[in-house]
């Protein structure tokens, strides 16, 4: 008796294989494509959520600080902000003992200044070490006014303190054109100290 030989239809062709193998790797090369524009995104939007938070934060630390400004309830004889073109420096007395502390735990004298050549805001307090309060910032200004809201240089005439700071990103984006690929944000405040001008 001949034995009859059956093809057997388990097996793939080598044409089915190589078919196989290229719509699987346009899809693998697909996946990951999207993966890695996502990352890319994910990581400049992180960046730029870090910028503008590192800009409110340190805004809102100078803000709180500024408007406790000339608090003098033992009547000490200090103006709460002087004057200065490169440095905001702020004053209160806050112990009650009618004058300013230099000492870097009391919190009455402290001095904000911009340094450029590290793109950080600086925060010193008392005759204190100087700290970090803010980097990756690109600018730093305030300007005194007066009572009428005219720019003033007068210690004793300063009634509000205008605040102006620019940030950018720690990294650049390759996919933004401007600036180098740093993206920047700017964020300002006019504070009136409640207790300048009694």
């Amino acid at each position: 008796m001949a034995t009859r030989r059956l093809k057997d239809t388990r097996a793939f062709t080598l044409t089915e294989l190589l078919v196989t193998m290229a719509i699987g790797m346009v899809t693998l090369a697909a996946v990951t494509t999207t993966f890695m524009t996502q990352a890319r995104f994910y990581n400049a939007q992180e960046q730029v959520n870090q910028m503008e938070q590192n800009a409110r934060g340190a805004l809102d630390v100078i803000t709180r600080e500024l408007k406790m400004a000339g608090y003098n309830p033992a009547g000490g004889s200090f103006y709460g902000v002087t004057y200065s073109a490169s440095q905001l420096m702020i004053q209160a007395d806050l112990d009650s003992s009618g004058s300013i502390s230099t000492d870097s735990t009391k919190n009455e004298q402290i001095v904000y200044a911009f340094d450029n050549a590290n793109n950080r805001i600086t925060r010193r307090v008392g005759t204190g070490s100087t700290e970090v309060l803010a980097d990756n910032i690109t600018a730093f200004t305030f300007s005194y006014l007066d009572a009428s809201g005219a720019s003033t240089s007068v210690s004793a005439d300063i009634r509000q303190v205008a605040i102006s700071i620019t940030a950018q990103t720690a990294n650049p984006d390759p996919n933004y054109a401007q600036n180098n690929g740093y993206r920047t944000y700017q964020i300002a405040a006019t504070v009136t100290p409640v207790n300048l001008g009694l």
